[in-house]
Parts: structure tokens; sequence; C-alpha cells
């Protein structure tokens, strides 16, 4: 009984020491708050404001060690992620992407952490709460700038997919600041998703290696396996004279490679960004990687993958395929999910997004980093072409993105021999069923198809 009494006090003084043992969490005014309506700092400073600024916001219970060692490493942080006592120093367009990625946080319940919310159950995000935030984060407003020198898809070839670009020797590439190689392959490797990006307005493609597509195919993607790579292509958006909306100035390529022992401490994937036509290593330093995996929280039960690869492979989990964009009816003449993509465009007009892809004899027709992007693209013959048109549908994954949905068309194009004549045949309607037209409608869309100019890369 002695022994026991005596562990009782012994406990109680060194609980009562390691109040003592106490580290500041730092204080002070806002610097430069985030530009925003008042009604949106509103829903922050209810939200995120105890975590996510300069103010010290902690209840009695928070004050209390060891619980307040866990409190201050979440709250600096969290800081160090986003502060919005400070974020109102940078560009606009960047606070607005801030707050994207927190809307998306927020819907996906990756944030507030659950565990903050069990304690502080004031800072839930309520449906009305995210609804503020959308209102005010309005991304499909307004559209791309028209280009003064673009008057048709086949001009917006330099105005839009950069005819002054020269090509950079990507084997010369320099590796991230954590190590990750840059891969020249990747421009060789297939379509897995499209997206349209209205909070920043962008159009990526998501590419993905033999391993990753194989996974995808057959639904071997819960966790993708060691080995897959993707590549993450984004352009800026240009609107055409024609309404289309095409790829335009090149931004970045992300690269992410799954090795589940590699890269233990950072979710098994190695992480990497190249920017600008002279793929500059992203970040300072390799804690860019915080970066990375932050943004990636809210689908770690995805593997950390945000895209809905296009696939017919069948998967029991919710919202981790998109199998209404990769259902086409086995009867066509080619099955093209499974070429290289050429380019994309989005119709805004008739909420549709299509993308070209190519037989490999059409991909060896290209030169998709030459520095002369001013004439439409010679296709030799044999080459065969195939756009793909979908409906689009909001991300789930992501607030301001849209991806492809329920197929409208697939429309092929053969070229004939020099001379010869092409091949135009075109499917469409819920069934994707022959859709034959008048000559000059054909005649019409075929120029446009062969006439689209491939996304260029750096």
């Amino acid at each position: 009984m002695k022994s026991f009494t005596k562990l009782i006090i012994t406990v109680a003084v060194v609980f009562v020491l390691l109040q003592f043992v106490r580290p500041a969490i730092p204080s002070s005014p806002a610097t430069a708050e985030i530009q925003a309506p008042i009604q949106v700092k509103q829903v922050l400073d209810k939200d995120c404001y105890s975590c996510h600024s300069n103010d010290e916001r902690l209840a009695w219970f928070d004050q209390i060690v060891p619980g307040y060692w866990l409190v201050r490493h979440d709250v600096l942080t969290a800081r160090e992620r986003l502060n919005f006592s400070t974020i109102g120093s940078k560009p606009p367009a960047a606070q607005k992407a801030a707050l994207y990625e927190a809307v998306n946080m927020m819907q996906l319940g990756a944030m507030p952490l659950p565990r903050f919310l069990a304690l502080h159950p004031d800072a839930k995000v309520t449906p009305e709460d995210l609804a503020t935030l959308k209102a005010y984060l309005a991304p499909w407003t307004p559209a791309p700038p028209q280009p003064s020198t673009a008057t048709n898809a086949g001009s917006l070839a330099t105005a839009v997919s950069g005819g002054e670009m020269q090509p950079v020797l990507l084997t010369s590439v320099q590796p991230e600041f954590n190590g990750l190689s840059f891969d020249p392959d990747f421009e060789n490797w297939k379509p897995i998703s499209f997206t349209d990006r209205g909070d920043n307005n962008t159009f990526r493609f998501i590419l993905g290696n033999d391993i990753a597509l194989k996974a995808a195919q057959s639904g071997n993607i819960s966790p993708w396996p060691d080995g897959a790579r993707f590549a993450k292509i984004a352009w800026q958006k240009q609107e055409g004279s024609d309404g289309l909306i095409y790829p335009g100035r090149f931004v970045q390529v992300e690269l992410m490679v799954k090795d589940a022992s590699r890269y233990q401490s950072t979710e098994g994937w190695g992480w990497g960004r190249w920017r600008g036509l002279d793929l500059k290593p992203y970040g300072n330093d390799a804690r860019f990687v915080n970066e990375c995996t932050g943004c990636h929280l809210p689908v770690r039960g995805n593997d950390y993958v945000y895209t809905l690869p296009i696939t017919e492979a069948r998967l029991n989990h919710e919202e981790i395929v998109n199998n209404a964009a990769g259902t086409l009816p086995a009867r066509l003449p080619y099955q093209s999910l499974g070429w290289g993509a050429i380019t994309m465009y989005v119709d805004p007009g008739n909420h549709a997004m299509a993308a070209l892809y190519g037989n490999e004899l059409a991909l060896k027709s290209l030169s998709p980093r030459s520095s002369d992007a001013s004439t439409a693209p010679t296709y030799t013959s044999g080459a065969v072409l195939a756009l793909v048109t979908w409906n689009q549908r909001d991300d789930p994954h992501w607030f301001g993105a849209r991806i492809p949905d329920r197929p409208l068309s697939v429309e092929f194009v053969q070229v004939g021999a020099q001379g010869g004549t092409n091949v135009y045949r075109r499917f469409a309607g819920a069934e994707l069923a022959p859709a034959p037209g008048d000559p000059a409608t054909e005649a019409a869309r075929q120029k446009l198809i062969l006439g689209l100019t491939p996304a260029r890369l750096p």
C-alpha cells in the first residue's frame, strides 16, 4: 500500500513538473490577413483560425501537458502550411489557390482534424460554411481571355501552344530537391484521365507508365503497385475564336513514383514537380514534399491519388475509378482509350470535353517538342485519330475541377495514302451507334480533327 501511495505521489509530482515544460506558441497580430469578403473571413475565423493564424486560441484543456505539446505541434505545422494572418502578402491568385485547397480539405473531411473536432465541436464546418466559400471562389468565371492572334484552331498553334518554345534536353533536367530524378520517358506514357481545372484555368493530362496503365485497366489500384508512375502535365487554357478552349502555355510536369518501401516516409510515393519551359525543380529545398503529402492527405483512402482512372474495371469502392467515361462499345472499329494522347479541348457551351488520341503511326507523325508549331500536323498513311467527346461532371475529389463523364461521340479519321482519301466515321448517341452525316459536315469535322494542334511539351 505504501508503495502504491509513493507511486501516486511520484506521478503527481512528475505531472506538475511537466506543466513547466511548456515551449511557447508564438502569438502576434495579423500582418497581412487574407483579402476576402467579411462573410468568408467569418467562416475562416470560426473554422480555421485556431490553428491557421497568428492568434493563440487554446481552450483550458489544451493547456495541460502532455496534450499541450501535441496542440503546439499541430498549430506550428498548420501555420507553416497555411497562415491566414500572413497570406495577404501573396498575390490574389495565390490566396484563392490556398482557399481552394482548404475547401477540398474541408469537404473531404480532412480539415479540421477529426481529433481537433472531437474536443472543439464549434469548429465544425457546416454545409452553409462550405457554400459561402464556394460561392466566393466561383471557379468557372471568368472564361480564359481570347488571344488576339488566334483566328481558328490551326492558328492557335503559335498563339496558344507556344511556337516560341525551344526544346529542352530532357536527359539534362535536374533532379528534384528530394533526389527524385526526372523521367524523360514521360511523354511516351498513356493517358489515364484528363482534368479541366476551373480554379486555376489549366488543363491536365494524367499519364501513366505501363505498370500504372495495367493497374488501372485491371482495377489493381488499392494500393497502386510498386513501379507505378504518373505524370501530371499542365497547360494554361486559352480560348479560340471558335469558342472552344485549348491547351495554351505549358506550365509544369509533376511526377508521382510508387515505391512503398523506399518512400515510406512520404506515404509510399516519390514526389516531384518541374515548372516552366526550362523544367526547373520546384521549391527551395526537400521540404517541398510536405506540400505534396499535405495536399494529398484527404485521398489517403485512395492511396493518395486524386485521379479517377478512366477504366472499365469495376471496383466496390465509391468514386475511385471513372467507369462512365471508360465504357466504350467493343464493336467500335478501334479501342482508342489505350492509345497516346495528342491534345484536348473543352466546349463550354455544351459542357463537354474532348480528347484526341492517336495510334502508333499517328504519334510517330508528330514532333510534340518541336519549336515550330505554326502549321497543322501532317499524318502519315495508316495513321488513325480518335476524337472522344464526353459530357463533363464535377470532380468529386477536387472542388473547381471537371472530369470526363458519359461519352457523347467517338470520331475516327483514318489517313489514306498520299493523295488518297481519308476515311471518317462517327459514332454517337446513348449506344454510340454509327452516325453518318452529310458530306459537308463530315468534311468539316475531319478538317477540325486533322488540324488540331498537339499540346506542346517543353
